[in-house]
């Protein structure tokens, strides 16, 4: 018997970053990702998750983990980071293979015909870890 975290199953996406973290929302209904934000990585950025977990109904949170061999501790920190959102939050925490996102997240914006890319590149990248987890059908493998 499966152990309920949370009475809600939408998803939380996040692009987690040393000083900025892009987040992204689906539905559980829908299963399509939509950028939401990018927030600034400091001492209130859990409090600002707690608010959007609660406003959006989050039951899962997908926390992209950057598989670049040239830098193997931002893994690190971005999978402590996962602890400290299943410690915090009555979610469950999943982890997606974000290696290219940003260079995708910034093709995407440039198409949309975006300027000041790098304003939006984050929550974009969030957009896509979290719609590429969903296609992977990983909202069905957490709850095995």
């Amino acid at each position: 018997m499966e152990e309920v975290i949370s009475k809600y199953e939408n998803f939380l996406g996040i692009d987690w970053g040393a000083s900025s973290v892009g987040v992204s929302f689906s539905d559980a209904e829908t299963r399509i990702a939509f950028a939401l934000a990018t927030l600034k990585n400091d001492e209130t950025l859990l409090d600002r998750l707690g608010t959007l977990i609660e406003e959006k109904e989050i039951g899962t949170v997908v926390i992209g983990i950057p598989s670049h061999v040239n830098r193997p501790d931002s893994s690190d920190e971005a999978r402590r980071f996962g602890e400290t959102v299943k410690k915090s939050f009555p979610v469950r925490v999943a982890f997606q293979n974000e290696m290219f996102t940003t260079r995708m997240a910034e093709a995407n914006l440039k198409e949309r015909g975006l300027r000041r890319i790098a304003r939006f590149d984050d929550a974009e990248s969030a957009k896509i870890i979290l719609q590429e987890w969903l296609d992977r059908g990983g909202d069905r493998e957490i709850r095995r």
